[in-house]
């Protein structure tokens, strides 16, 4: 089976307080039902208050980023048999976050 990153990026979720609570209900009962059905991988949030470094082959680190990388908001990694399958949990996922979620497969590793 493939692992597909399912995502969004955290400018995508403009709620009011309200919603973004009910959201996180919704989006944490999809996270449940992933996980009673077992194809829930992992599943977190970018914490956006540490700001993210650069660290080269020599351990040493700098405050930047690659240019054009914008890596916010949450994810679900989901182990699925189909592409199509990925897509029916990215549409759970987005109606409980109430906004639209990239999908993208992860190259098969034959050692995870």
């Amino acid at each position: 089976m493939t692992k597909y990153l399912i995502s969004l990026p955290s400018a995508a979720m403009v709620l009011s307080d309200e919603e973004l609570a009910l959201a996180g209900v919704e989006s944490g009962a999809v996270i449940e039902e992933a996980k009673a059905t077992g194809v829930y991988v992992f599943a977190g949030g970018i914490d956006e208050q540490l700001d993210p470094v650069m660290v080269s082959g020599d351990g040493a680190v700098a405050a930047e980023t690659y240019p054009g990388s914008r890596l916010t908001g949450g994810f679900a990694v989901l182990e699925l048999p189909t592409r199509e399958d990925a897509v029916r949990w990215a549409a759970k996922i987005a109606a409980a976050c109430r906004c639209a979620q990239e999908v993208r497969a992860f190259m098969y590793d034959p050692a995870s």
